[in-house]
Formats: C-alpha cells, sequence, structure tokens
C-alpha cells in the first residue's frame, strides 16, 4: 500500500471508532511519539498504547471530529494530518481540540509520529 492509503486507512478507522484497532495494525513497535507541546517523547508501541488508553479513560464524550486535510510526500514516507475533536472531559470541561499530526511511515507502518497543538490556557 502506498503512504496515501495507510493514512487514508487509518484515518477512516479512527472516525470509525477504530482507533486502537488502528494503532494495533497500523504503529510501529519502535514507534517513537513526540508531543510538541508538552516536549513528551514516548518510544514504543507499549509507552504509546499506554498514552492512549490513557486519555480514551479521561474522555466522557466525543461530540464530532474529522480530518480538515492530509498531505502525503510518499518519496519521503510522510503524510500529515491536521484533525479536530468536539470532546467532553470527565471533569466536564468541553473543548475543540485542533492538531496536526505529522506521520514517518516504514514498511507500512508508523514509525514516528509528531504531535503539534496548543495546550488548554495556552
Amino acid at each position: 500500500m502506498s503512504v496515501l492509503e495507510n493514512a487514508q486507512k487509518l484515518q477512516k478507522m479512527m472516525a470509525e471508532g477504530q482507533s486502537m484497532e488502528a494503532f494495533e495494525k497500523l504503529y510501529h513497535n519502535d514507534v517513537k511519539i513526540y508531543e510538541m507541546a508538552t516536549g513528551e517523547i514516548r518510544i514504543g508501541k507499549d509507552a504509546q498504547r499506554k498514552a492512549i488508553i490513557g486519555w480514551f479513560e479521561s474522555v466522557q464524550e466525543m461530540h464530532g471530529g474529522g480530518v480538515e486535510s492530509l498531505c502525503v510526500d510518499e518519496t519521503n514516507e510522510i503524510s500529515t494530518a491536521e484533525s479536530w475533536f468536539d470532546i467532553t472531559f470527565k471533569d466536564g470541561n468541553r473543548m475543540k481540540m485542533q492538531e496536526v499530526a505529522v506521520q514517518k511511515w516504514k514498511d507500512g507502518q508508523i514509525i514516528e509520529e509528531k504531535f503539534y497543538y496548543n495546550m488548554p490556557g495556552q
């Protein structure tokens, strides 16, 4: 599959509520995740799985979401997705999150991902 096909598959699965299934299928065991707003770095699929599960446990309700743009550089195996989510967290705060994820692919899986977004209150 091309990077575009894999990136589209990732976005489709997430939109259908299959985020964990997409993660298990499309992320490399040695993935490195960079949270650019906080400086946090997670190395390995287990560390990212734990972070995803923790994030979903903090969510009370998803009101909607979508992808604004999806760009791909097939030569360098990079995709960039600009997305948004309207979420209510268990603490009662509701917010519209907007982020850009830059993904480097290797052998049909994400080997590196950087998230760019504003933290609440910034």
